[in-house]
């Protein structure tokens, strides 16, 4: 239901857009998806979601508090934003970047078109309206957020420190779960690629591989920020992605959440290539995985070379899509310029 609700308010977001830009005559409204129903649909039904389920993973729990956090954002709910946030840090430490989506949302308001091509529109005619240009950036939404996930924070911790006071109290929990994240100790077989990587490399260059992995995320959140400041649903979900990508513990249970965020914009992304491609491949993945597995663990007549490649395919179908998503969203924020200004070599700049 958070899904299907943020995905319809995305929907009427992207609408307005539209009507503010004059666009709504050029552009066949009547055809544009339901995004939500369709995302919805896509979590619920997916493979990956059910295996998750069957399998008593604690990764739907982590999913629900994503969703949380950006449909309390999308609505400005900033109580149920902050506490979304703080409860999927909590559990996972990787939502923590979430935090920069989550300001764009609060900050400036759900997806749109980029403000310049308002202000191109509007100069075209003349006339600055500025009721149909989209809000600037307000800081007291940012604010009050701030204060509420310090709040929740705060509860957390207590709650934490009250229950394991017997058990080493709150560093012992955070060596246990976050040291235990970062450290990447337990080398058992998984659907990612940092497994192979670290039971492969020498001691001596262990602790700079773990620097250069985890910081590999943090790179990325700039130049994506800087470039998709005006979809921030649609950066939580790069973001997403990409900590599925790189994390220490992955679970198909992440994919099925970034798979699902993916359906709240099957409309910008209805040129994207390779889509045949990426679904054979995902196809392809889940059903080889399991069978390289056992034929490693179980029966003995593998190695782990045969299921660190369908890792290794994985993590490239996971780039391909990432990387051709972001594409196709910026060629339509291009597409929408050209139509304002009508001049296809703007569409370069």
């Amino acid at each position: 239901m958070l899904i299907r609700a943020t995905g319809q308010n995305l929907r009427l977001a992207y609408l307005r857009g539209l009507e503010s830009l004059d666009l709504v005559k050029q552009i066949d409204v009547s055809e544009f998806l339901f995004s939500g129903d369709i995302a919805a649909l896509i979590y619920l039904c997916n493979p990956f979601t059910i295996v998750a389920c069957v399998g008593l993973s604690t990764s739907p729990i982590e999913n629900m508090a994503v969703i949380l956090c950006l449909y309390g954002a999308c609505s400005r709910l900033i109580p149920l934003a902050a506490f979304g946030w703080v409860i999927a840090t909590h559990l996972s430490l990787y939502p923590a970047i979430l935090i920069i989506p989550v300001i764009f949302l609060l900050g400036c308001g759900p997806d749109s078109p980029p403000r310049k091509l308002f202000l191109q529109r509007h100069q075209q005619k003349e006339v600055l309206n500025q009721s149909k240009l989209p809000p600037g950036f307000s800081w007291g939404p940012i604010i009050h957020f701030a204060f509420w996930a310090f709040l929740w924070s705060v509860y957390v911790l207590v709650l934490c420190g009250i229950s394991l006071k017997q058990f080493g109290g709150l560093w012992e929990m955070f060596k246990s779960t976050y040291g235990f994240i970062l450290t990447v100790e337990d080398l058992s077989p998984n659907i990612g690629v940092l497994w192979y990587f670290f039971a492969e490399v020498f001691e001596f260059f262990r602790n700079f591989f773990l620097i250069v992995f985890h910081v590999n995320i943090l790179f990325m959140i700039l130049p994506l920020a800087i470039r998709l400041r005006h979809r921030p649903c649609y950066l939580a979900f790069v973001y997403v992605a990409i900590c599925s990508m790189l994390k220490s513990y992955p679970s198909v249970g992440d994919s099925a959440l970034y798979l699902g965020l993916l359906g709240w914009f099957v409309n910008e992304l209805a040129d994207m290539q390779f889509s045949l491609f990426l679904f054979c491949g995902y196809v392809g993945v889940s059903l080889l995985s399991p069978v390289m597995h056992n034929l490693w663990i179980w029966r003995g007549t593998g190695n782990a070379n045969f299921y660190f490649t369908t890792a290794m395919v994985y993590a490239c179908l996971q780039i391909v899509l990432v990387v051709e998503g972001v594409s196709a969203v910026l060629n339509h924020d291009r597409k929408l310029r050209i139509l304002i200004t009508g001049k296809p070599q703007d569409a370069k700049s």
